[in-house]
């Protein structure tokens, strides 16, 4: 007897489904990889040995790395915090909430930028109001244009990120565990470091991984906020081939570099993510 629901595909028919993915794939993705490929590799790969031996890129490493690591670091903590009690309210509530939560992800990088000068620069609103108690409102902006502004601009779009990955996972944990290890004796906080943090890490692991490529890769936010004056690696590439530089091969092998590690860092989350399955 013939299965109902089933829709056997020729195999045409599933290249022309394909088709337009694989399409858009290669045109926006491997084409410009391919030339920035080649443009690195011209001379020989010397780009890159000039690229690992430069102090400038050293530090400029050490600075993305720990940019990335504070950024995600806050932004999970948030974030998860934020999923726990999201995932204790009601279905409707909790969809209302994750609209608002989600608009952060539809704004550029420049956007959140200029929103935080406007709210935390000199003349910001935060830093105005500050000033009518006795804040220093020189001192007060310099805070968003340090490293540890970027990072707090940065959360302002990470959180949301670990959110929606935490969020499904939390609401479908079984609560019982929690009200059984209460009823043992162990305190609520006891019972969720003990029960429900265990079984959300590999989750936790790769959510945080996530936000961290993000943190590392991102240019529009750092550009706007702190121009070149803080040496990470985006606005290293944007300094090899702004208006005062014009080493293409470089450039396009630093990209490569913080393509690939990127890459490790998302790869490294899919693994964590995965070991809970």
């Amino acid at each position: 007897m013939e299965e109902r629901g089933t829709f056997p595909l020729s195999r045409a028919r599933l290249l022309a489904l394909a088709g337009p993915g694989a399409g858009l794939l290669g045109l926006f993705f491997l084409l410009p990889l391919s030339v920035v490929v080649v443009e690195a590799f011209t001379g020989g790969g010397s780009a890159f040995g000039r690229v690992v031996g430069d102090p400038i890129f050293q530090r400029g490493l050490r600075g993305s790395i720990v940019l990335s690591l504070v950024s995600g670091g806050f932004s999970l903590v948030v974030g998860f915090a934020v999923a726990l009690h999201m995932s204790r309210l009601n279905e409707g509530v909790r969809t209302l909430l994750m609209f608002f939560i989600s608009l952060p992800l539809t704004f550029s990088g420049l956007i959140v930028a200029y929103g935080f000068i406007l709210v935390f620069g000199r003349a910001g609103f935060v830093t105005l109001l500050l000033a009518e108690v006795g804040v220093n409102p020189a001192e007060f902006a310099r805070f968003i244009y340090s490293p540890l502004g970027l990072a707090f601009a940065y959360s302002y779009y990470l959180i949301p990120r670990v959110i929606l990955l935490l969020l499904p996972v939390l609401v479908n944990f079984d609560r019982t565990q929690l009200v059984a290890a209460e009823s043992l004796g162990a305190s609520h906080l006891r019972a969720l470091l003990d029960v429900l943090i265990p079984q959300v890490l590999p989750a936790a692991a790769g959510a945080f991984c996530l936000v961290a490529a993000v943190a590392l890769g991102a240019y529009g936010t750092a550009l706007a906020l702190v121009g070149t004056q803080l040496n990470i690696l985006p606005l290293q590439i944007y300094s090899k081939i702004s208006e005062t530089g014009s080493d293409f091969a470089a450039a396009a092998a630093l990209s490569l570099i913080l393509l690939a590690l990127c890459s490790l860092v998302m790869a490294t989350g899919e693994v964590f993510a995965s070991s809970r399955e």
